[in-house]
Order: C-alpha cells, then sequence, then structure tokens
C-alpha cells in the first residue's frame, strides 16, 4: 500500500515575496506543525505564485531560502513533512495548464485577490494573475490533499479548487478528492494590522505588521504606536475595531490571565491602553524572539537548507508523478 493511502493527504504553502508575519505563523504555521505527525503534509514555497505579481527575482532565492528557515524554526520537521519549492516539482504547470480549462474568466474576474492586485497593479494584470486559483489548486490537487490549512483570506480560492476538482470529475471521471480547509475546529484566523485597517502582510502596511524576523525594540515601537482612543464611557461597551484588534493580539500570545484583566478593565473603564500595550510589546518579544533567533541560525547554514529541500523536493516529485499518470489516464492523453 502507497504511504499516501495510509495518512490523509494536507497540503498548503506561502508566497517567497516578502518575510513571515505573525498573520503567518496564527494563519498557518502553527497548524502545519500541528498536522505533521498525524498527516501525510506537503508544504511549499509559492515561488511560482510570487512570478505574477513581477517581483524582483535577484532577490527571489533568499527569500526563498528565508522562508524555509522560519518553517524550520516554527517547528517543522523535514523528517515528517516534505519542505519544497513549488517550482521544483515540474507536473505542477502541467495540471496547472489542465485546470485552466476548466477555470472560467468570469469567475476568475470575479476572485477578491484578483480584483485587489488588479487595482493596485493595473499596468500589470496579466494571464497568470488572472489565473492564480487554477494554479492553487494544482498545487493542491498534484498531492490530491484531503485538507489545506488556509488563513481567512484563501477561503475563497480552496472553494475554487473545490470546483476545479468536481469538474475535472464529473467530464473525466473519479480522480480528485475535493479539499477541505482544515483549522482543528476552529474559526480561521485572521490577524489584524495594528493600525486597524485589515490584516497584516507581508509586503504592505509594513509599520503595522509584525514580522517573525523583527528585533525586540522594532515589535515595541510598532505596538505602542498601534491605534487606541479615550477608553470606554459607559461599561460593557462595544469595543471599536482597532482596540478589538489590540485585544486579539493579547489573546494569541498572552497568558489567560492577562487578557482577562484587561478585558475586565475595559468593562469596567478603568482600562490604560498604555499598559495594555506595553504588556502586549513584552508578550509579543517573548514569543517571537526564540523564532526569531533560530530561524537565523538555520538560515546561516545553507548546505543543511539545500538537503531539506532537495529531500523535500524527492517526496513532492514522486507524489506528483503518481498523480499526472492518474490525470493522463483519465483525460486519454497517455497513448501508449
Amino acid at each position: 500500500m502507497e504511504k499516501s493511502a495510509k495518512k490523509p493527504v494536507v497540503m498548503s504553502g506561502i508566497r517567497p515575496t516578502g518575510i513571515l508575519h505573525l498573520g503567518s505563523y496564527f494563519g498557518a504555521l502553527q497548524n502545519y506543525v500541528r498536522m505533521q505527525d498525524a498527516y501525510e503534509c506537503y508544504f511549499m514555497v509559492a515561488d511560482l505564485h510570487s512570478l505574477t505579481t513581477h517581483p524582483d527575482t535577484k532577490s527571489l532565492r533568499s527569500n526563498v531560502l528565508h522562508v524555509i528557515s522560519e518553517y524550520l524554526a516554527c517547528g517543522l520537521d523535514p523528517d515528517k513533512a516534505a519542505l519544497y519549492c513549488q517550482s521544483a516539482v515540474h507536473e505542477t504547470a502541467e495540471l496547472y495548464l489542465y485546470l485552466n480549462t476548466l477555470a472560467y474568466k468570469g469567475e476568475l474576474e470575479k476572485t477578491t485577490t484578483f480584483k485587489d492586485k488588479a487595482r493596485s497593479q493595473p499596468q500589470n494584470v496579466n494571464a497568470a494573475l488572472l489565473t492564480y486559483p487554477s494554479l492553487m489548486a494544482a498545487d493542491i490537487l498534484l498531492h490530491r490533499a484531503l485538507y489545506v490549512p488556509v488563513g481567512k483570506d484563501q477561503e475563497q480560492h480552496l472553494e475554487m479548487a473545490r470546483n476545479f476538482a468536481s469538474r475535472f470529475n464529473h467530464r473525466y471521471g473519479e480522480t480528485f478528492p475535493e479539499p477541505l480547509a482544515f483549522n482543528f475546529g476552529a474559526a480561521l484566523v485572521k490577524v489584524p494590522a495594528l493600525d486597524g485597517t485589515g490584516k497584516m502582510s507581508k509586503s504592505e502596511n509594513q509599520n503595522a505588521t509584525l514580522y517573525l524576523s523583527d528585533d525586540d525594540e522594532l515589535i515595541r515601537k510598532k505596538i505602542m504606536k498601534a491605534k487606541t482612543d479615550e477608553g470606554p464611557k459607559a461599561p460593557h461597551s462595544p469595543k471599536p475595531d482597532y482596540i478589538e484588534n489590540i485585544f486579539q493580539l493579547i489573546e494569541l500570545v498572552s497568558a489567560p490571565a492577562v487578557y482577562r484583566k484587561f478585558e475586565s478593565d475595559y468593562n469596567a473603564c478603568t482600562i490604560r491602553y498604555g499598559d495594555l500595550k506595553k504588556q502586549l510589546a513584552e508578550d509579543m518579544v517573548q514569543f517571537i524572539t526564540p523564532i526569531r533567533e533560530k530561524a537565523k541560525a538555520i538560515r546561516g547554514n545553507e548546505t543543511y537548507l539545500k538537503e531539506v529541500m532537495e529531500k523535500g523536493a524527492a517526496k513532492a516529485g514522486d507524489s506528483a508523478k503518481r498523480t499526472m499518470q492518474q490525470v493522463r489516464e483519465a483525460i486519454g492523453i497517455k497513448y501508449f
């Protein structure tokens, strides 16, 4: 029996277009680490996806190694999970082509990510940007993955991957499972930016984003600049979004008693936002520092990183080859 039949398959990835941040950790990496013992896991660095926005490829190699280093620093084990670079698995491009024949212009144009990117870079609305969901689906379906740990902002793309799998199965015969979002029964985490204007980002809103590589003083500086107000005027008042954001961050990295203390202070109209932010800053430093220091040490050992990526690519490649044999047979383009 093949290994893939013994454990449900999990697949996900992160683009190397910027350094990882707190949202990357709680939206994805935390689940990756929890899954690697119980599932057959494929976790990639999505370098092909990054090309859709035309980054400076001179920094691509460094960014890929940085992300792999942070994967490892956050607790991923290359002996348990396949850690690899998307471009190392050439079958991805072939399946991407087949899935594009099942993807329709109207639905692709309606995706939130495409609309956002088209607005932010109107001079670069390329075909690969439009078909980003097809490529993401290829990444997932290539390993016949059943579970995908994704952040809130990727739920729409995952639903499209389910649709593509269903269409393929309907047209060519049962080939792919329809992948599900996986979050251990909890709500998908969307970590807010410190300025209350949206989520943390790898490349945008950098002063309002906490990166896993930020030093201690920068963490403190960013948090102390987080938006607050004069405080509630009446007991048990609803929190404005930007205050709710700070409480969400406290809940993620501080002790439960700390969260309860400030929640009680808020409800009693006695909260001191300066104290709240100082506590959050120190707890955030304690959370990020071990990850940052471990990633730095790993990043300095390129021989080890090469071994990790080659091992992961070999495992991912074997999985991809098995899938594509079935795909070609299902479509009817395997002639001999």
